[in-house]
């Protein structure tokens, strides 16, 4: 096993959170940093020069694919902050340059790495629920992005959708096996006196005959900090839920429902924080070559693209 040594493009909140992830778990080296506010660090290029196995990118989305493009040219694996691309083309090529270089890319789809969701994925796999039919996916956040380019369509992508839908989609869809998308309607509110959306709902029909129900939005006056939740709902009269507890964007709980009983399967606390880049770098360390399962990461794009196509 060699230990991998990587650099960080970015370091804002997100990407030192993730670096003293790594650093606190010893998963790799921490060589290079590189932020454009920080006048001690070196370059992106000054970067792509060094000798790293990997860049670790958190910067604002319109970096994200060029960035990642360059550093997987370079024979540099990439872990990504979300998303991948500000649309499906542009994850594609990312993907492609990834498998084009064989070079490990991944992309931050924390709360996946939840021990809450992970419970609920467990008993929708075991079958207990009998098959899903209905998905609820909430993600309300009471206050609006702290940047200004989070309100550029053309920097950001678009609003809430890709900031906080693509959570949702990725955990619905990562939970039931990424079937295909059969149809999407959807409405987009533009109630900030932005160019993006701050309230969305979409219903997602699958191909294997499930319904997804997605509502996200900024600046929502939602009576506690946030609110996000999904729900799994089956055949066999039982559902299964990821929820935050009291408005909190890092405790949550997962719960079995059957008819009008509940039980709780997890509770917090849990540090689930840094575990996609800890699994990443352990990976990495085993070895740098391209993993196919990011091919997921364009299913769940294609899906925000779908989402606002149909609010057009």
């Amino acid at each position: 096993m060699r230990r991998p040594k990587l650099g960080f493009a970015g370091l804002g909140w997100i990407g030192k959170t993730r670096m003293y992830a790594v650093r606190d778990a010893n998963a790799a080296d921490i060589a290079v940093l590189c932020d454009p506010a920080d006048p001690s660090t070196c370059s992106f290029d000054e970067l792509l020069d060094s000798d790293v196995d990997a860049i670790v990118i958190a910067t604002p989305s319109a970096l994200h694919a060029e960035q990642a493009i360059a550093a997987l040219e370079r024979g540099k694996a990439v872990f990504c902050q979300k998303p991948l691309g500000r649309n499906a083309d542009e994850t594609q090529r990312v993907v492609d340059a990834a498998r084009q270089s064989d070079r490990l890319l991944a992309v931050d789809m924390s709360y996946r790495h939840t021990t809450a969701m992970r419970a609920v994925k467990s008993l929708v796999d075991s079958g207990d629920l009998g098959e899903v039919y209905a998905v609820d996916l909430t993600f309300h956040n009471a206050y609006g992005p702290d940047k200004p380019w989070f309100y550029d369509a053309r920097l950001a992508g678009g609003g809430c959708v890709i900031d906080l839908g693509i959570h949702l989609a990725d955990l619905a869809l990562w939970t039931l096996g990424f079937p295909a998308l059969a149809n999407v309607t959807s409405r987009l509110f533009r109630n900030g006196g932005h160019n993006v959306e701050d309230f969305a709902s979409a219903r997602i029909d699958l191909a294997n005959g499930a319904s997804m129900h997605l509502a996200c939005s900024w600046n929502l006056p939602a009576g506690r900090d946030c609110v996000i939740c999904a729900t799994f709902y089956g055949t066999h009269g039982s559902a299964a839920a990821f929820h935050n507890v009291n408005g909190s964007f890092y405790d949550f709980v997962a719960e079995r429902y059957d008819k009008t009983r509940s039980r709780t399967l997890v509770t917090p606390p849990d540090a689930w924080g840094g575990r996609a880049i800890i699994a990443w770098a352990e990976q990495l360390a085993q070895s740098p070559q391209f993993d196919p399962a990011i091919d997921e990461v364009v299913k769940v794009a294609a899906t925000l693209d779908a989402i606002y196509e149909a609010a057009r």
